[in-house]
């Protein structure tokens, strides 16, 4: 009986830590990524170049948005992939946790 507390003991230690994002957060960096890139816009379109060049930056705009995206999601792909490894890793440490008798002689 004192193996299994053990056990459970362990298992409740090493349960990794949910965060969440609160709303407030997320609003605020919504907020801040939509001022930014409203910003920028009106920069480019008030330089006084030619209309190619602000084509240029727009695009570039364009670009650099779409990448922040993309790279966002692969590093939250990342750190999502790295969590259920180590879930299951977890669990076959608790199984063989469990199955383990240090009384038994082989």
């Amino acid at each position: 009986m004192m193996r299994r507390r053990i056990i459970v003991t362990m298992v409740r230690m090493t349960q990794p830590v949910k965060t969440t994002t609160t709303t407030a957060f997320y609003v605020q960096a919504a907020i801040s990524f939509g001022l930014s890139v409203t910003a920028l816009g009106i920069g480019i379109a008030y330089l006084p170049v030619t209309t190619w060049v602000r084509a240029f930056m727009g695009l570039g705009l364009l670009y650099v948005v779409t990448s922040t995206f993309t790279l966002a999601k692969c590093v939250r792909d990342r750190s999502e992939e790295a969590s259920v490894v180590n879930r299951v890793d977890q669990a076959r440490l608790d199984k063989l946790l469990a199955e383990h008798d240090p009384f038994k002689n082989d």
